[in-house]
């Protein structure tokens, strides 16, 4: 019993024009000042996150020094970043 090659036929390639939008992000950093229930409650508050995810992003920056916490359009991102740095977070956008 012999075993043949299926027969390939390529399909042409369909050319797709996107546009790349940049997302950006809000990295929180970890901090000796602020609570883990003052972080989870602004991060619910400002960026809409709810109160499981919250937790999960204090957690990260306590272990880890840093998390992204939010991602999208820059217009959109600027303001939440002001707010949490106002609440005493430390917070940029990149």
């Amino acid at each position: 019993m012999s075993i043949e090659n299926p027969k390939i036929i390529p399909k042409e390639i369909e050319q797709v024009e996107t546009l790349e939008k940049k997302e950006h992000e809000i990295i929180l950093f970890n901090d000796d000042v602020n609570t883990f229930d003052h972080v989870i409650e602004c991060l619910v508050r400002i960026c809409g996150h709810s109160y499981i995810q919250a937790e999960q992003c204090a957690f990260i920056v306590h272990y880890s020094g840093k998390c992204i916490v939010k991602t999208g359009d820059l217009e959109d991102l600027v303001p939440e970043c002001n707010a949490l740095l106002e609440e005493g977070l430390s917070a940029e956008v990149v």
